[in-house]
């Protein structure tokens, strides 16, 4: 195969899956590192687990992470149809050229009978014994509609070997392999079937996917040895785990690119840090853009260990995009968390204050919380051993605070930070002692995103006052 070809092979069964974003992403990059083109096909035989709208989650996923397909269904090639369920004729073609050659049959055992079967480990495991039946009886159970799958004829005797570009050669008796199912009663093909044929008509020079498939990849080219086809490369993926036990899972909440979206995660900083859940460009580069990520990629620097999924390391790496974004980018992003907020609040210097505090989107409404909740606070938050502060220093503070306040001619932050430095010579007390006292007092909370006079000005001279002498009430 001269064009490198690969493809991501989703099935519509739910929301995108990190694991799954991450195949798309691999795929992708090497298929642009090498001047190869990158195919969209959708896997939607298991019929009893599709979801509604499934297949639009798919194509937004990939649009909004960057993926571009060069043939797909939505977007056309040479290759299609590019959805399985259009090509139940080609799988029945194929299936009946493996019956003819007698590497497959037909099966018509009952579902009874396939549960009581088991090996000599206990293990179910099919016995071959439709194999045996003579073409007459075939026949008649044909004509007779008897339920029927068609099976793999798999050999009992050798070994099947192949090489995988990441874990090296892979050799598997066939005494160990099972009989696959290739067509179902439904008449629809299963994975194991349809992916093969699949990726010889569309020309898939390698094949890029989890590990899980390791064992079962010998099946497949068998299948392939069946047809006189040439066997594609495979690129085998490490696990994505939750933690050192647990693979990242369905299951696991935030398991899925959309979740990410949702808690305002950026889709750049999402697939740069999928990108590295198993590669590492060999330097100490963590920052990519998708372009730069499609220079560097190389499967040389895939590991075969299982990498761990950090959402800490994940939200360090967003805070670092968020922090680079041109203002407006980031007000854009910003201004849909400032719906609950006063109409007259200061946004500029909201998005001023916030920029470089936060690493999530997400994070805004916490950050924010102060301006619409404050009454019954912790009151002895005023009392700080870092900044040497006592409810005793803020009952002397607050009032020269609340006097000097009502009097300010300008309400704005330099005038206000200023009027505050000079009286704590007055007071004879620290500026960060004075300035401590002033932020819990109007704020309640020992965290916020901007100091004393700024929360002045965001909260406005009636309200800020007004806070100023709850708070004094509540410590007297």
């Amino acid at each position: 195969m001269n064009e490198i070809r690969t493809r991501f092979a989703p099935s519509p069964t739910g929301f995108m899956h990190i694991g799954n974003l991450r195949t798309a992403l691999y795929a992708y990059l090497f298929a642009k590192k090498n001047n190869g083109k990158f195919i969209l096909r959708i896997e939607d035989t298991d019929r009893e687990r599709l979801i509604e709208n499934a297949v639009d989650t798919i194509y937004n996923t990939l649009k909004l992470a960057g993926l571009q397909h060069d043939e797909g269904p939505d977007n056309g090639g040479d290759c299609g149809p590019y959805i399985q369920s259009e090509r139940k004729a080609i799988y029945a073609e194929y299936a009946k050229k493996l019956i003819d050659s007698g590497d497959a049959y037909y099966c018509f055992c009952t579902k009874e009978r396939l549960e009581s079967l088991t090996d000599e480990s206990g293990n179910r495991r099919y016995d071959k014994h439709c194999l045996h039946l003579s073409k007459a009886e075939i026949e008649e159970k044909l004509a007779s509609g008897v339920p029927y799958v068609i099976r793999q004829n798999v050999p009992t005797e050798g070994v099947s070997a192949y090489n995988d570009l990441v874990f090296g050669e892979i050799s598997v008796e066939n005494r160990e392999l099972h009989d696959n199912v290739l067509i179902k009663s439904d008449g629809y093909p299963t994975y194991n079937f349809a992916n093969v044929v699949d990726d010889h008509l569309m020309r898939i020079s390698h094949v890029i996917r989890g590990m899980e498939y390791l064992s079962s990849t010998p099946n497949y080219n068998l299948l392939y040895r069946a047809f006189g086809w040439e066997i594609p490369q495979y690129i085998h993926l490490p696990h994505i785990m939750r933690d050192k036990q647990h693979k990242l899972s369905k299951r696991y909440g935030d398991a899925n690119f959309e979740d990410f979206l949702e808690k305002g995660f950026l889709p750049e900083a999402i697939i740069n840090y999928v990108a590295l859940l198993g590669w590492n460009p060999k330097n100490d580069r963590e920052k990519f853009t998708l372009t730069e990520l499609a220079e560097a990629f190389d499967v040389a620097g895939i590991s075969k260990s299982a990498a761990v999924f950090d959402e800490v390391k994940l939200r360090w790496l967003n805070s670092q995009y968020i922090q680079e974004m041109p203002t407006e980018e980031f007000q854009k992003h910003a201004l849909p968390y400032f719906e609950n907020l006063p109409a007259n609040i200061d946004k500029e210097l909201l998005i001023k204050l916030l920029q470089p505090r936060i690493s999530v989107f997400s994070d805004i409404p916490e950050k924010l919380a102060f301006i619409t909740a404050f009454e019954d606070y912790d009151i002895n938050l005023l009392e700080d051993k870092n900044s040497k502060t006592t409810l005793e220093l803020a009952k002397t503070v607050l009032p020269e605070v609340i006097a000097l306040s009502e009097n300010a001619a300008v309400w704005e932050n330099d005038a206000l930070f200023e009027a505050y430095n000079a009286l704590t010579e007055k007071l004879g007390v620290k500026r960060k002692q004075l300035l401590w006292l002033v932020r819990i007092a109007l704020t309640g909370q020992a965290s916020t995103p901007c100091g004393a006079t700024e929360a002045c000005v965001l909260l406005g001279k009636d309200e800020a006052l007004r806070r100023l002498k709850y708070s004094l009430q509540r410590i007297s």
